[in-house]
């Protein structure tokens, strides 16, 4: 399950996406780009906390995060990365500790170093979804959050047709259109660590969602 995406399609689509990743998307995104960060502050609480953003792209949500925030990106493209770097400088933003080249579903990383894991438009476009999100809820404290944001299938209708016949096309630019939200429910189920916190539709027209997870305090052993 998952496997029609493989990382080097992946690596070349988003190197191709680069040089004008912020021009094409950073509109259409900003919605969900600003919940989710207020939603990973909220969950870090008033004094801060230590957040891993997992495809990090060119770091266009950095600079929106509070000061108060210590920041890891990583991201499996480095033309992105290259230009995440630049925005880091641009910006100084010293609450950046680091930004590295690395696969979300093996993540270089120890367990429970984070207070928030935050995938910006990424489930979707990594070759294992499941156990990419396995991967997350292993970097968070007990307590700690996923957030999702991230295009979800519809359930029936014509989108869902349209998705499904979109699919082929989708896959070759990196993401799978027709991804439900059953799959994260079922995930959830299975690892039996998280609960669900949260399910938003986003705009435009509630294509997007914002969907949050818990990492449930008894996940501590």
């Amino acid at each position: 399950m998952g496997g029609d995406i493989d990382k080097s399609s992946v690596e070349r689509a988003y190197a191709r996406w680069a040089p004008v990743y912020d021009l094409v998307f950073g509109a259409v995104f900003d919605a969900g780009r600003r919940a989710s960060i207020e939603a990973a502050e909220q969950a870090c609480g008033p004094a801060g906390g230590r957040i891993l953003e997992v495809g990090v792209g060119t770091g266009i949500s950095l600079p929106e995060y509070a000061r108060r925030n210590r920041l890891v990106g990583i991201d499996l493209s480095e033309p992105m990365l290259r230009k995440a770097h630049e925005r880091v400088a641009e910006h100084r933003l010293t609450n950046v500790e680091t930004l590295a080249v690395m696969d979300a579903e093996r993540m270089a990383l120890p367990d429970r170093s984070f207070d928030v894991v935050v995938a910006q438009f990424v489930i979707t476009a990594v070759p294992k979804p499941e156990a990419t999100l396995d991967e997350f809820a292993r970097v968070i404290r007990p307590g700690g959050e996923i957030v999702l944001v991230n295009h979800i299938g519809a359930e029936a209708g014509p989108r869902r047709a349209f998705e499904i016949c979109f699919a082929p096309i989708a896959r070759r630019l990196g993401w799978r259109p027709e991804f439900r939200f059953g799959r994260l429910a079922d995930w959830a189920q299975r690892h039996g660590g998280v609960r669900l916190v949260e399910n938003r539709p986003m705009p435009p027209l509630g294509h997007f969602s914002l969907i949050r997870f818990q990492r449930l305090l008894a996940a501590a052993s």
